[in-house]
């Protein structure tokens, strides 16, 4: 018994260590004080361990007391295994808050965890421009809680006609355009999709070009396979790499650059020659665009 209490001291530090936190995100509001209504930037700085994966909140984040008027991105610098991601956030303020005060969220992806973290609150003075009251206490209010009568004129006939027009005019609409709107909505989905899996695709590409890191490689055929997983509907990120060949009808575009892609990764043959890498990069991103192509033609 006391053998095991003791072991349980003794290992409790390094799980602790194990499971340490990541790098804590930093922020800061570019200038001391603001007018009402005035645009103000607010920085945010993340500076966390190449290998993971940093996401910055949009526009759709909670900037109370703000609003959110534009945002600046810096592309990341990685340097000696560290990467540092920086965006400005322009905001203003209509709030009458003499100190006013902004934190906002980064996420952190490592694998399948998901990690949120909040920078500690920035703050920013409120620059008042009105005259401050030459009294010290408010004025006293008069009161009147007298009701005052109010002539009803509610027609109740012309209303219910009125709601049942919309309804049949709601309903025509959604006949008539319903399916129209719906592949839209699809096409919407798909390009916005699209859009995101190349800016992530030529991410992880110029980070293995630049470190020549295995890790970089994998993530970018993982990304190409989740990537048409999702676009086709199929399940090929379970596949082999032989059964992906298969699937396409042994494409000679896909099987060469996951060949190249197996050969680099698994066999560990990676050299200082660029060109078969870049290759590999490349058919695969087209591979992707042209079955992007071939899904978006079936809505036309």
């Amino acid at each position: 018994m006391h053998w095991t209490i003791a072991a349980a001291w003794l290992l409790a530090p390094l799980g602790a260590l194990a499971q340490s936190p990541p790098d804590q995100p930093q922020s800061r509001f570019l200038r001391p004080s603001v007018r009402i209504g005035e645009v103000i930037d607010y920085e945010l700085l993340h500076n966390h361990e190449s290998s993971l994966e940093v996401i910055f909140p949009d526009s759709t984040a909670k900037f109370e007391p703000f609003e959110f008027v534009g945002k600046t991105y810096y592309p990341t610098r990685t340097r000696k295994g560290r990467s540092l991601d920086r965006t400005v956030y322009h905001l203003r303020t209509f709030a009458l808050d003499s100190v006013q005060r902004l934190s906002l969220p980064t996420t952190v992806l490592h694998g399948r965890d998901t990690l949120t973290i909040t920078t500690a609150p920035a703050t920013v003075r409120l620059k008042r421009t009105a005259p401050a009251p030459a009294f010290d206490t408010p004025p006293v209010l008069r009161q009147n809680t007298a009701l005052l009568p109010v002539e009803q004129r509610f027609n109740y006939p012309y209303w219910l006609a009125g709601a049942a027009a919309v309804i049949l005019v709601a309903l025509g609409i959604v006949v008539g355009f319903g399916r129209t709107w719906r592949q839209r909505y699809q096409l919407y989905k798909l390009r916005k999709n699209h859009v995101y899996f190349l800016a992530q695709y030529a991410r992880h590409v110029e980070r293995f070009t630049l470190s020549r890191s295995l890790t970089n490689m994998e993530r970018a055929i993982t990304l190409w396979k989740n990537y048409l997983t999702t676009l086709e509907n199929n399940a090929i990120n379970s596949l082999t790499t032989k059964e992906i060949v298969e699937h396409y009808q042994n494409n000679g575009d896909v099987k060469q650059a996951l060949r190249i892609a197996d050969r680099v990764i698994y066999g560990n043959q990676l050299t200082d020659e660029e060109e078969e890498t870049e290759e590999a990069f490349s058919l695969l991103r087209n591979f992707a665009e042209r079955r992007y192509d071939m899904v978006t033609t079936r809505f036309f």
